[in-house]
């Protein structure tokens, strides 16, 4: 069987001359809300400042942890920055570690970020990433 890609219009080649595979497969790309919810464990972040750099609709990113000894369906929550913020409440978790598990991409959209004292409340979106 032969695997080379025949291209019909050479117009498209010029277009996707200077373009990253990413920007060619972003209009196929569809994000489907999944959840609504926090961030645990951000009173155990570090530096506060991170929490309070944070924008509603920034994108935060979602890694699994499975060898968390607190808990093997933990999730961490990254800002853009690569700050770990905490994690998925467990009481969230369980569907979302197994779609990733399952090579499944999920991302999270920060829905804000809110101050009470010394409590720092970070709400999550989670959306599944399908092309």
């Amino acid at each position: 069987m032969e695997t080379n890609i025949i291209v019909k219009d050479k117009a498209i080649l010029s277009l996707m001359k200077d373009t990253s595979i990413s920007e060619l497969i972003k209009p196929l790309r569809n994000e489907i809300f999944l959840l609504k919810t926090f961030v645990a464990g951000t009173s155990q972040q570090n530096d506060h400042m991170i929490l309070g750099k944070i924008k509603d609709g920034d994108a935060l990113s979602l890694k699994r942890e499975p060898e968390n000894r607190f808990d093997e369906n933990s999730i961490a929550v990254y800002d853009g920055a690569n700050h770990k913020l905490g994690y998925i409440p467990e009481k969230d978790n369980l569907v979302f570690a197994r779609l990733m598990d399952a090579g499944k991409y999920l991302i999270g959209k920060s829905g804000g970020v809110e101050r009470f004292g010394l409590v720092w409340t970070v709400t999550i979106d989670l959306y599944l990433v399908d092309y």
